[in-house]
């Protein structure tokens, strides 16, 4: 008897031990395989997701407590708490609003000062100012800089951008080229909005080429050949969807231009937050979306002619080599009395081969729309001096 008990009582402390070696986490998946080992650690992933690291003989050395972390590299591996995992072509990538650097003991060690000033200059900045303000600047495409840049604003009409990307992916699967001519019926052409081509044609029914309607509402942002381009593709619905497939879940289209006229609640709607759409031109103009096909292309360069806007992010910009390519968008009051919105986003190429992409979105504001358009050209003058010096 004794011994059998003492038998139970041995497989119970074996299977104890047994238990207790077994590791309470899963080693990151890198490349279709375990993670590498850089610097004599490699990833690991506790039970709740988060990632940490262990060394070569399964000693965990940096618990598993942040959302994502990069590999060490020369004693410091880039970490975030918090973002969001966005598919990019056949990878992906992990996007978070504040990264910063640890050393091997997982202690916390600020990310370039450089960057991290910026975002305080920008915090400060937008503290004073007596109106809603998203801000989002993607730098080489690596670090992210932000202010209110997960909250969703109305995107008026920088949405034509999201919508000329449904056009050229309708265009490639449908054969439809850029000389190719598209009827527009007169009543399609509507009075009482921003239109400078019915400015040019009148209210009639004509053919005009795509790429022609494509630089009305990118270029000079026409509010007809935008519905003209939603009702070529299918409706705001294509848009939507090209963009949720895309990983761009925090960019919504709901409604034409035509309906937000009509209801102009309805501009809310169609919103996106600041990291969202800075991603999204970081996509095309970065690793080179723009690419993708001869539409693609036009849409690249027309942006980078962008006749709108001069007043808010070119505006610091004028006096250097540093190009933009942007897309503005401009409400109107609301029955408060505020401007629905002001925005501007777009991607510069700075002289030295550097980059970013940037996105401003200013809702609800009690001031005029030469201050707030200031507004915007400020937070454009404090991210490029910044980045150049």
């Amino acid at each position: 008897m004794k011994k059998t008990i003492y038998s139970i009582l041995s497989a119970i402390c074996l299977l104890s031990l047994i238990g207790c070696s077994t590791p309470k986490y899963s080693i990151f998946r890198y490349d279709n395989g375990d993670d590498y080992f850089r610097e004599g650690l490699h990833r690991i992933v506790g039970k709740d997701g988060k990632i940490g690291f262990a060394d070569e003989k399964g000693n965990v050395v940096i618990s598993p407590r942040f959302a994502f972390v990069f590999p060490f590299e020369n004693g410091l591996a880039k970490a975030t708490h918090e973002g969001h995992q966005v598919a990019e072509g056949e990878h992906w990538q992990w996007i978070s609003p504040e990264w910063f650097y640890i050393d091997h003991k997982g202690d916390i060690i600020r990310n370039d000062h450089r960057y991290s000033q910026i975002e305080e200059r920008l915090k400060t900045y937008v503290a004073a100012q007596d109106t809603r303000i998203g801000v989002a600047v993607i730098i080489d495409g690596k670090d992210t800089v932000s202010v209110n840049g997960n909250r969703d604003f109305p995107m008026l009409s920088v949405y034509k951008f999201p919508q000329a990307l449904a056009v050229a992916d309708y265009c490639m699967k449908k054969g439809i080229t850029l000389s190719d001519t598209i009827g527009i019926q007169a009543k399609e052409i509507k009075e009482d909005t921003w239109s400078p081509m019915r400015n040019k044609y009148g209210v009639s029914d004509l053919r005009l080429p795509l790429s022609e309607i494509l630089e009305y509402s990118l270029q000079q942002s026409d509010n007809n050949a935008c519905d003209v381009l939603f009702r070529l593709i299918g409706g705001p619905q294509v848009s939507d969807s090209l963009m949720k497939a895309s990983g761009y879940g925090d960019i919504t289209i709901g409604s034409t231009e035509d309906e937000m006229h009509r209801d102009p609640y309805l501009c809310y709607q169609n919103r996106a937050t600041p990291i969202a759409m800075a991603r999204l031109f970081d996509k095309f103009y970065r690793l080179e979306m723009r690419h993708d096909s001869p539409v693609h292309e036009a849409v690249g360069a027309m942006m980078m002619l962008c006749g709108t806007g001069d007043n808010r992010l070119p505006a610091p910009l004028a006096a250097t080599d540093a190009v933009i390519a942007h897309k503005t968008g401009t409400g109107g009051r609301n029955t408060q009395g505020r401007i629905v919105g002001i925005n501007d986003a777009g991607y510069v190429f700075l002289p030295n081969g550097r980059g970013y992409a940037i996105a401003v979105f200013i809702a609800d504001s009690a001031y005029d729309m030469a201050r707030t358009e200031k507004i915007i050209a400020d937070i454009s003058k404090i991210v490029y001096q910044s980045l150049e010096n």
